[in-house]
């Protein structure tokens, strides 16, 4: 299919959603709760099938990860949703100024209409439901555009959804990066993008010619930072933790870590010995996952090779073989201080490699984020609680962790997105519903009111009372 006959096939089933919203531009609670009460069980019935779909396309992704980083959190945002809907949905009253008394205002939220949705290959089934569950909880209607990176994932999910949604209410399409183009072309109420920084400002490009909307959820290099005094040990165990879940391929994860210069050396033989302890049996460890195909494997390797031709120090991390050609698997490397002009420092790894660099002076280590594009994550160690706050306030980033790597996506209370670079607006939870609803603004004038006295023809009184009004 050319790109002509997907914008063609894809603007039938918008046309539809649209159609269908337009009779229905307001659905209360009912309809709503049964939309996300049959998202949940969609999950809840296929998860053995799921991870099989998404194992399958990785060639090998432990179910375990499977259930801790989508299924879970997917199931989670769903139940944040259903919990919270009824009262988001409802009108929220708000002050009136005293020359207005006694006129009412509130903001009353309502649904844009279709919501477009661009899926990634690395968490395909939670960086659905994820959006999805705040676009329904608004009233909205979804189309959603699913990775060709996870071909038996997106099938699965095409299959099941048209089991329990007709197409007016959700539409899952599938198909090449041209497909994704004309996707992104539509003239959607709103566009959700996850994804790299570079795709996204194409579909931004695209968005413009319709005014759409756009969240963006994109990545970047998200630093780890260690303190001084703070434990190397422990930052060692949360960073590795964060670093190699689903082998690195994760948007927020560590990135590169900033380390006290006299911490360095202790710090790699600590990473070395927590990547051990979590999987004993190396490159082969049925925890461990491949790199989602061959493409994103060679480019893996082709910054190993561009670290070893600029002679940076490699430090391998498993005990027996490092890679595994025919499976896609990389086993996880720590780069120790590499020049910036590296292609490993210049672009978001997406995988079990890790720089590792010092610092002298937290001032410095502030400094070298700073001197980065705005991440998405910062992952700051320190038992300080005013340096680790000065640290917050210093950088411009679009979520933190202290003491921790990844967990703050997985909080429903709060906004996860990213900024400049690493994206634009919010979503889960509340977030979510508000991001894809219009929060119309509504001012109801009382039956006694004194506009009359600011009409045409402007008597003095009305003069005189505006002075007071500015001094009052």
């Amino acid at each position: 299919m050319d790109r002509n006959d997907a914008f063609l096939d894809i603007a039938t089933l918008l046309e539809a959603q649209r159609s269908a919203h337009r009779l229905a531009p307001f659905p209360e609670w009912d309809v709503r709760r049964d939309r996300l009460e049959r998202l949940r069980r969609l999950v809840a019935d296929n998860e053995t099938a799921i991870e099989d779909a998404i194992d399958a396309d990785f060639g090998g992704r432990p179910r375990i990860e499977t259930q801790v980083a989508e299924v879970f959190p997917s199931l989670a945002e769903i139940r944040t949703a259903l919990r919270g809907g009824r009262r988001w949905m409802k009108p929220r009253g708000v002050w009136v100024s005293k020359w207005f008394l006694p006129a009412r205002a509130w903001i009353m939220p309502r649904p844009v209409g279709v919501v477009g949705i661009i899926v990634p290959w690395n968490y395909p089934l939670f960086l659905t439901i994820g959006p999805l569950a705040g676009a329904l909880a608004a009233g909205n209607r979804a189309m959603l555009k699913l990775s060709e990176s996870t071909p038996a994932f997106s099938a699965l999910l095409q299959r099941l959804v048209a089991q329990r949604f007709s197409p007016e209410e959700i539409a899952v399409v599938t198909g090449s990066a041209d497909v994704a183009a004309a996707f992104a072309a539509l003239p959607f109420d709103h566009l959700l993008f996850t994804g790299s920084t570079e795709v996204g400002r194409k579909v931004m490009a695209a968005a413009s010619a319709h005014l759409t909307p756009v969240t963006l959820e994109l990545g970047g290099k998200s630093p780890a930072v260690v303190a001084p005094g703070y434990a190397v040990e422990r930052a060692a165990t949360r960073i590795m933790a964060g670093k190699l879940l689903n082998a690195g391929q994760t948007c927020i994860a560590p990135d590169y870590v900033l380390v006290p210069r006299n911490a360095l050396a202790a710090f790699v033989e600590q990473a070395r010995a927590q990547a051990q302890a979590m999987y004993p049996a190396g490159l082969a460890d049925p925890d461990y996952c491949s790199i989602v195909d061959a493409r994103h494997y060679e480019r893996l390797r082709g910054y190993l090779d561009d670290a070893s031709a600029a002679g940076v120090q490699s430090v391998e991390l498993f005990r027996g073989p490092v890679h595994d050609d025919a499976a896609h698997r990389l086993g996880p490397v720590i780069l120790v201080d590499p020049p910036h002009s590296l292609v490993a420092m210049k672009h978001e790894i997406f995988g079990p490699i890790l720089p590792v660099l010092p610092y002298d002076r937290p001032e410095d280590a502030v400094a070298f984020v700073n001197a980065m594009a705005h991440p998405l994550a910062l992952y700051w160690f320190d038992d300080d609680r005013r340096r680790a706050e000065w640290a917050l306030k210093q950088t411009h980033v679009g979520g933190a962790c202290i003491n921790e790597t990844l967990l703050h996506i997985t909080q429903e209370a709060l906004p996860f997105g990213g900024v400049g670079p690493s994206g634009m607006g919010h979503y889960h939870g509340r977030w979510g519903f508000d991001t894809m609803s219009k929060l119309t603004p509504v001012f109801r004038q009382a039956r006694l009111n004194g506009m009359a006295l600011f009409m045409p023809p402007y008597r003095p009184i009305a003069r005189r009372l505006l002075e007071l009004m500015k001094r009052l």
